[in-house]
């Protein structure tokens, strides 16, 4: 009954727009005084304190940092423009051009919000002015934008990653296949969509402004060739790779672009800042429930329950799947990650579930509750920048979801396909 309360707390308490992260803090601090007394009170200061200072989290503000200065330099518009070059002679070129300028900024920053800031506005406007509804803009800017929490380097995977005791590394490698079907399914069903509304293509291909635009991108696209070789060869750490991806960001916009300045940087700064402050008090207040939960052992005790009922790992699979997209409508992928992960990860392992393949379930599945209000963030962020109703969009946005919902799929009943490049590169 402790989980239920809390839960039910949690959501009482959201309800009336308490921000998560103080619904949590309250939460497992009321908690523990009521289990443990007041002498448990001093260790609740500690225990956020070391929940948000674990080593391999400094790579979350460092990726977010990075994505930042890409809004406020010219690296985003020469990946558009490359992008424009490869794709946008296709039927609905410009929906084309936002997932592949989407995949190129998701394998640098990690974080959707990001790429639906830098990708959607600039493209989401175009999109209109070609006849596209805002709704549609909007509803492509935002699903492709989800890419970025599968494709390495995810912040969301860094999470699982410390929560679950699993390697970063191999959780991004194991993020490369499904992203990348992701981008040819939401691909597929932009061209089906604009042969049945008769979107415009942006004219025929021509290999001299393909060419140019390459010249024109690659330093940029050196970025992510830098620090996911780095990360995948063995050079440095995830941490570590955050930290050169900022370095790179920063030496390519202002020596090599010469388009960033002092001011730039400032508001780089900033911006990633409050990114960051969200996430890490998310981090830091839900440590505190967590340590509750496991002081008490109350995920040992609900995977004891649930394999009760059944133990086939399909049917657990199929459950789980269920708990993660209702909480992806009402949580923030970080706050759903750091809740829910330790508590039924000793479920996962009993029943023999590779935790790589459920940390993947889990990604996607908070890609798809990205998409799903009231909560959505990636899609209010598209939506405020096509000026677009939320509700109106949602309604576009279920041929989207569906894609997306059909990767998870996949990659949940195969894990053969879900593992394949983990199995292939680590054996």
């Amino acid at each position: 009954m402790t989980i239920l309360y809390i839960f039910i707390a949690l959501i009482v308490l959201i309800m009336i727009n308490v921000p998560v992260a103080v619904a949590l803090a309250l939460v497992g601090t009321i908690a523990t005084f009521m289990t443990y007394g007041s002498m448990a009170m001093p260790t609740v200061g500690m225990t956020m304190f070391e929940g948000a200072t674990n080593f391999p989290l400094i790579a979350i503000p460092l990726f977010i940092l990075a994505g930042a200065i890409m809004n406020a330099s010219s690296i985003s518009r020469r990946l558009i423009d490359l992008a424009m070059a490869m794709v946008g002679f296709i039927k609905g070129g410009l929906s084309m051009v936002t997932i592949g300028a989407s995949v190129f900024f998701a394998e640098i920053s990690g974080s959707s919000v990001a790429g639906v800031s830098a990708i959607g506005s600039i493209l989401i406007p175009a999109m209109r002015k070609k006849g596209y509804s805002k709704e549609f803009a909007a509803s492509i800017s935002s699903s492709a934008a989800s890419l970025a929490i599968i494709l390495p380097p995810s912040i969301p995977m860094i999470l699982y990653a410390v929560m679950s005791g699993e390697s970063v590394v191999q959780m991004f490698v194991a993020g490369i296949f499904p992203g990348l079907l992701g981008a040819m399914g939401l691909a597929a069903m932009c061209y089906y969509l604009a042969r049945k509304y008769n979107f415009p293509s942006e004219g025929r291909f021509q290999a001299s402004v393909l060419w140019k635009a390459l010249k024109e991108a690659v330093w940029a696209l050196l970025i992510p060739v830098i620090i996911l070789g780095g990360i995948f060869g063995g050079f440095v750490t995830a941490t570590e790779g955050a930290a050169l991806a900022v370095c790179v960001a920063i030496f390519i916009s202002a020596v090599v672009y010469r388009e960033f300045t002092i001011r730039n940087f400032i508001d780089s700064c900033k911006s990633a800042g409050v990114q960051t402050a969200v996430v890490m008090l998310l981090v830091a207040a839900s440590a505190v429930v967590g340590s509750y939960l496991t002081e008490t052992r109350v995920p040992q005790e609900i995977a004891m329950q649930i394999s009760d009922l059944t133990d086939n790992k399909y049917v657990i699979l199929a459950l789980l799947n269920i708990i993660f997209l209702i909480l992806g409508i009402f949580l923030h992928s970080a706050a759903a990650i750091i809740l829910v992960v330790p508590i039924v990860l000793p479920l996962v392992l009993e029943v023999g579930i590779d935790p790589l393949h459920f940390g993947l379930i889990v990604t996607l599945n908070l890609a798809i509750g990205q998409q799903t209000p009231p909560v959505a963030s990636v899609l209010i962020a598209a939506c405020s920048i096509a000026k677009s109703d939320i509700w109106a969009t949602s309604k576009t946005n279920l041929w989207f979801i569906a894609v997306l919902f059909t990767i998870l799929m996949i990659n949940t009943y195969i894990p053969a396909f879900a593992l394949a490049l983990v199995n292939f590169i680590y054996g």
